[in-house]
């Protein structure tokens, strides 16, 4: 399995990168890639949403419950903007 994580991180003195809390043990063998982003570049939505295991994993759970549209809950947007304008 693959475990990546994606960190907005500032170059330290040295060239020092750090990754805050690491989710690998020690001792475990990583590829690291290094992206620099354009000054004042903001990270995409996608990328945002995914940067994290926690939201990967909801992401993932969201995509899930799509697949089973009898859980949906429609609603007519027609009806209930008459019931607006009559109150």
């Amino acid at each position: 399995m693959i475990t990546e994580i994606r960190e907005r991180i500032i170059v330290r003195p040295g060239g020092r990168i750090e990754i805050p809390e690491s989710p690998f043990d020690e001792g475990i063998e990583v590829d690291v890639v290094v992206r620099r982003n354009a000054p004042g570049e903001e990270m995409d939505e996608t990328d945002y949403l995914l940067s994290t295991e926690a939201n990967r994993e909801r992401m993932y759970e969201m995509l899930e419950e799509l697949k089973h549209p009898e859980n949906f809950i429609s609603l007519d947007l027609d009806k209930y903007e008459e019931g607006r304008n009559n109150s």
